[in-house]
């Protein structure tokens, strides 16, 4: 089930709404309806991945409380943590990881090994890392194990930030879980983000994307520089209004049912380097990964190379993490090598704040095309035509411009 269906708005939502404020104000009573609709929701579209996305569930509890357990005793549960941390990458690496890894190995070492292909469960990226930092958080000792499984159910299962995030920390909502109320005030600016993000996702989103997608599936022999530059303007637009809308709707549903979520989106388009983008595009990933992957590597703390292996390791997951295919692998990497330039030349304290804006943009439009395309060559022949030229009929990119150029200039002003 998506937000902007007719499903959704007009017949979850409301009566989820309803249901959830006509019973007594007792927190048990309302997580238990939230769980249950959750699941609902999830089980819309994947009925057969309830099992796993539940299974998840029990054994994450399950190892919180062997953490809990062992605290009490004076001991760390360091095992207990690992073993936590084997099955939620096994979990995610068998469906999502499984198929690319014997293709891969099948292209390098020229074998022929087969597997039955394997569907993605929708949302495993997030529900995984949420389970892992739940765990990870009561070994250090930043929460307490949660005793009950529904409300550690509630927690992974919450259906605003189920499908696309953001990723939410279990300190950030563990008062929330068994204590909540929302004032009006809340309610009210939980409408004014959802309708927010809906917007950004009906109104920008999907009408760039026809842009996007029309020259994206170009043959090579059509593609023009101007389509090129065309579908890559529209691409950049349509991430950022999809995936920002997406969050900007999951924490306006949060505040309507009494949750805080933190912001995922701080306009990111106006940053002035590549390190700046990642401290305002997808927060709740970025702070994820260095809080639960830089930071215990060493950081910066064990000198250069060191930090550099780190960097390397965090952008390779970055990349990683958004898909099985060496287009998003090569995404990350692309940053790594920005970001450590950036870091040697002191670019951020660079005075030219606009050539800096324009170099970061420029940047951030080539990564997407990467990020868009199905291949690398077809990445290559996209930024070809972009900068050396391709074929010379703008004929299409003029019927694009004069279809969709209002949503595109909206997209832009906005």
């Amino acid at each position: 089930m998506l937000f902007p269906s007719p499903v959704f708005l007009f017949v979850f939502l409301p009566l989820l709404l309803a249901v959830y404020y006509a019973l007594t104000p007792r927190v048990a009573w309302r997580n238990l309806v939230l769980l249950l609709a959750s699941v609902l929701f999830y089980a819309w579209g994947e009925p057969l991945f309830v099992i796993i996305l539940l299974l998840s569930v029990v054994v994450n509890h399950a190892f919180g409380l062997c953490v809990g357990r062992c605290q009490s005793e004076g001991k760390r549960g360091k095992g207990y943590v690992v073993a936590a941390v084997v099955f939620n990458v096994a979990l995610l690496f068998v469906f999502k990881y499984l198929n690319f890894t014997v293709d891969s190995a099948n292209l390098l070492l020229g074998t022929h090994w087969e597997i039955r292909r394997i569907a993605l469960p929708v949302g495993i990226s997030f529900f995984t890392f949420q389970s892992l930092s739940y765990v990870i958080d009561i070994y250090r000792q930043r929460c307490v194990a949660q005793p009950s499984v529904m409300d550690v159910g509630l927690y992974v299962t919450l259906f605003p930030q189920l499908i696309a995030g953001p990723i939410v920390r279990y300190e950030t909502v563990m008062q929330e879980l068994v204590s909540r109320r929302t004032t009006l005030s809340d309610f009210s600016s939980g409408i004014e983000l959802f309708v927010q993000g809906l917007a950004k996702k009906v109104l920008v989103a999907n009408n760039v994307a026809v842009v996007a997608d029309t020259v994206y599936a170009l043959p090579d022999d059509r593609l023009s520089t101007v389509a090129a530059w065309l579908g890559a303007v529209a691409y950049m637009l349509q991430i950022y209004f999809d995936f920002s809308g997406y969050s900007d709707m999951a924490i306006g549903l949060g505040r309507m049912f009494g949750f805080h979520f933190l912001k995922n989106f701080d306009y990111p388009y106006i940053s002035r380097s590549a390190s700046e983008f990642w401290r305002r595009w997808h927060i709740s990933l970025g702070t994820w990964l260095r809080d639960y992957i830089y930071i215990p590597l060493g950081g910066s703390r064990h000198g250069r190379w060191r930090t550099v292996a780190n960097l390397f390791a965090v952008w390779a997951l970055t990349g990683l993490w958004h898909g099985a295919n060496y287009t998003f692998i090569c995404w990350g990497l692309m940053f790594f090598v920005v970001i450590l330039f950036e870091k040697v030349t002191r670019f951020e304290h660079w005075r030219a704040g606009l050539l800096r804006w324009g170099w970061t943009m420029a940047l951030v439009l080539c990564s997407f095309v990467l990020f868009r395309s199905e291949t690398i060559g077809e990445a290559v022949t996209h930024l070809g035509a972009m900068f050396s030229g391709g074929a010379s009929d703008d004929g299409l990119a003029m019927f694009l411009l004069h279809e969709h150029g209002t949503a595109l200039l909206a997209g832009a002003l906005l």
